[in-house]
């Protein structure tokens, strides 16, 4: 592994650990040339994802793209980081398990957009507006009467949540 300070190649691991979710491995790493420590992460990948853009150009599946998406469209709200990193994982599950290594740009839009419904509402607006294109202030009005007109908010799933996990009394 490449030291990010100094670009030595011979760092060595000084620990490793299972992430909570153990979807990963954590491994802390030192650099004997700088002194430099840094964290990298381990995670299994069944296979080698493509991304087939709307111009038909490949691209190789950037999982810290997703990450950096995500991470926009939830700025600045209360969602707890493991149920994003979870989310993040069931996408990228969901690519690998469904797909024969191809995946079309729309799919991952959508799986986004399912997974952020399930975590806030005003994060899946958020990413629709970008990932639809929205240009006018209707478009935005009509995604939110779709989720209003939804029985099944991400708010009354968060109620829900909070009351399943609060301390019996």
């Amino acid at each position: 592994m490449r030291c990010p300070y100094c670009g030595g190649l011979d760092t060595q691991v000084k620990d490793s650990r299972p992430t909570e979710d153990a979807s990963s491995i954590r491994r802390r790493r030192i650099c004997p040339d700088c002194g430099g420590r840094f964290t990298t992460f381990e995670r299994v990948q069944l296979r080698e994802l493509q991304v087939v853009k709307k111009n038909g150009r490949r691209a190789p599946f950037d999982r810290d793209k997703l990450v950096r998406s995500v991470q926009v469209a939830l700025r600045k709200r209360s969602v707890e980081p493991d149920r994003v990193e979870r989310m993040i994982n069931g996408v990228v599950r969901q690519l690998e398990s469904q797909t024969d290594g191809d995946i079309p740009t729309e799919r991952i839009g959508e799986l986004v957009m399912e997974g952020l419904k399930a975590l806030d509402d005003v994060a899946y607006v958020r990413f629709a507006s970008v990932y639809r294109n929205f240009r006018e202030a209707r478009d935005f009005n009509a995604i939110v009467g779709e989720l209003e007109a939804e029985p099944d908010s991400a708010q009354t799933r968060e109620t829900a949540r909070q009351r399943r996990d609060a301390p019996a009394t």
